[in-house]
């Protein structure tokens, strides 16, 4: 007598079966949707930054996008860190030295045959926040530092040094890339998530792409970083004067998180950077009369 199936219509390998179709579905499914966020991200051309000339990958290709978010997310911003500054002499010194950058930087351009399309909409925001060690910019154009940070500065040049770090952000598109790049990397997450098929599995897929994104993060802040020195220098500041910023940046991080785990690279760190960067940019030396 032969021993019949457990359930009817079912045999011992059906369940195997179904089940590897089931994996099987979930990996097609993945490879879709990774396909998808990898074509979304490199497929399309990039688009040329009309300040560098460099052909970059963005989410938002008009410039006119990134200085409507900014200005829409300006009013939240202000709000948060304690509205605008009330000191008119504080808040001038802060405006007059980013027009003394920008214009700088538009002489430059010139010279190169190149245009600033952000240049009537940056502006430079002092923030009444006395405890917040800190400096930002938003998409197109929009920079604020606060009043923690500005009371800390020493120097004429230190405050070249900051602004022209936030600018940088702004010319190199850093959060418009950033937004792309967490686009792709949100995408392959998901497609991990559902390959592995368990929430541990789309945990780790996510925690992978946020360490990605940091990464990039770090090296935003190098990039910016070289474009304070360029910027200050075209000013007429001494771009040695970022040192100074940093070490007012590491007295206040006090023990912070370590780096790796962190979208800011640490200041001692930034500061060998910084001195490099002078240096290449520099070979010969920073010109005379350049004010700290």
């Amino acid at each position: 007598m032969s021993m019949g199936s457990p359930f009817p219509g079912q045999g011992y390998n059906d369940g195997y079966s179904r089940q590897g179709s089931g994996i099987g579905g979930r990996l097609i499914i993945a490879v879709i949707i990774a396909l998808i966020a990898v074509i979304s991200y490199y497929g399309r051309p990039g688009d040329e930054n009309k300040i560098t000339g460099k052909s970059e990958r963005v989410a938002m290709h008009d410039e006119g996008e990134e200085i409507a978010m900014g200005l829409q997310a300006k009013p939240e911003m202000v709000q948060q860190f304690g509205g605008v500054d009330p000191d008119p002499r504080a808040r001038a010194q802060v405006s007059q030295m980013g027009a003394k950058l920008l214009d700088a930087l538009d002489k430059k351009l010139a010279a190169e045959g190149r245009t600033n399309p952000y240049r009537d909409h940056f502006q430079f925001t002092l923030l009444a926040d006395p405890k917040t060690i800190n400096a930002f910019a938003l998409p197109g154009g929009q920079v604020f530092i606060t009043e923690a940070l500005y009371r800390d500065l020493e120097t004429e040049g230190q405050l070249a040094g900051v602004l022209g770090h936030e600018m940088g952000h702004v010319i190199e598109r850093h959060s418009n890339k950033q937004m792309a790049k967490s686009q792709l990397f949100q995408g392959l997450a998901t497609a991990g998530g559902i390959a592995g098929g368990d929430q541990q599995s789309a945990q780790m897929s996510q925690a992978i792409a946020q360490m990605v994104t940091m990464k990039y993060g770090r090296g935003d802040e190098l990039e910016a970083d070289k474009w304070g020195v360029r910027l200050m220098e075209m000013a007429g500041y001494d771009p040695n004067s970022m040192i100074g910023v940093m070490e007012v940046l590491e007295k206040a991080s006090g023990n912070g998180p370590p780096e790796f785990f962190s979208t800011h690279p640490n200041p001692p760190h930034r500061i060998e950077e910084i001195k490099k960067d002078i240096q290449e940019q520099f070979p010969n030396g920073l010109r005379p009369g350049l004010i700290k």
